[in-house]
């Protein structure tokens, strides 16, 4: 079925090679269709722009551009065409010179869109919630220092989970689960899961493993005393919040979820293969 599309964002890192070049393209092409066209544009660290009547986001940049298009557009289900303006990343799966033809085959009603689960993050303190997040990759509760142990408490719904002594805890979706949590360890999950991952990250127990869970769990991590180092709560690596003792940090599956235009050209296994040098030769 054909889509209407009246007003759509271009969302663009302008640190990205070919930034103005393509965001001019695309702007001219959307005007002589009779699109209403906003650029944000955005150099370094992004302002949260107001999005209002908006039918369809394009993101210019990386797999951290895509991350902030997630959390700008959340609750309102606007599909995003994710432009990869570098090497491929794990979320963007659409080269610079194909945007055209998945725009097009998005607006004939043909092409799929990808559904990805976003986490929401809940700060307790004192028993009154004090802040809230969403991410698309991950939450991190980890020490501002390097190499420094923190003390953290789990629960799983009411079940007590155990205590974990390490250099943090990386609570991932499956779209995360390429980022950060991959890097410690955890396991690669398909992006579409309804799954969410718990990593801790370097634990002083050896015995403490990663986990995979169902979508449905809630998880609540308690900051525990005698610190002897600042505890932070980071949302997709890209927005920050420090934390104390007793506090309570409650993550869950979102109701959101972030909407990606998918690649006809090529899927997430050969961009995972090809990411990982999954060869099968001496150099994999």
């Amino acid at each position: 079925m054909k889509r209407t599309i009246k007003k759509v964002m271009l969302i663009v890192n302008m640190h990205k090679t070919d930034a103005s070049e393509l965001t001019r393209e695309i702007e001219e092409y959307l005007k002589a269709k009779g699109i209403e066209t906003v650029v944000v544009g955005f150099v370094g660290k992004p302002e949260n722009p107001e999005v209002q009547d908006v039918d369809f986001v394009f993101s210019l940049g990386g797999d951290g551009t895509v991350l902030y298009c997630a959390r700008i557009v959340e609750s309102t289900g606007i599909p995003i065409l994710a432009l990869n303006l570098g090497n491929f990343g794990f979320i963007t799966e659409i080269s610079k010179h194909e945007w055209r033809s998945a725009f097009e085959r998005f607006e004939r009603g043909e092409a799929c869109l990808s559904r990805r689960i976003m986490l929401k993050v809940v700060v307790e303190r004192e028993g009154r919630k004090i802040a809230s997040f969403k991410g698309l990759n991950d939450a991190v509760i980890s020490s501002e220092g390097i190499s420094t142990i923190v003390k953290l408490r789990l629960m799983i719904n009411n079940t007590h989970l155990g205590e974990y002594r390490a250099d943090g805890v990386i609570v991932a979706t499956p779209t995360g689960s390429t980022a950060y949590s991959v890097s410690a360890g955890g396991p690669i999950l398909e992006p579409e899961m309804e799954a969410i991952i718990v990593n801790p990250i370097c634990p002083f127990t050896l015995s403490n493993r990663p986990i995979v869970m169902s979508g449905d769990e809630v998880i609540s991590i308690f900051v525990e005393k005698d610190q002897r180092v600042g505890v932070i709560l980071s949302i997709d690596g890209q927005e920050s919040f420090p934390l104390y003792p007793d506090d309570r940090i409650i993550i869950e599956k979102s109701r959101s979820k972030t909407l990606l235009v998918k690649s006809d050209v090529r899927n997430f296994y050969e961009i995972l293969r090809s990411k990982l040098n999954w060869s099968g030769g001496p150099d994999a």
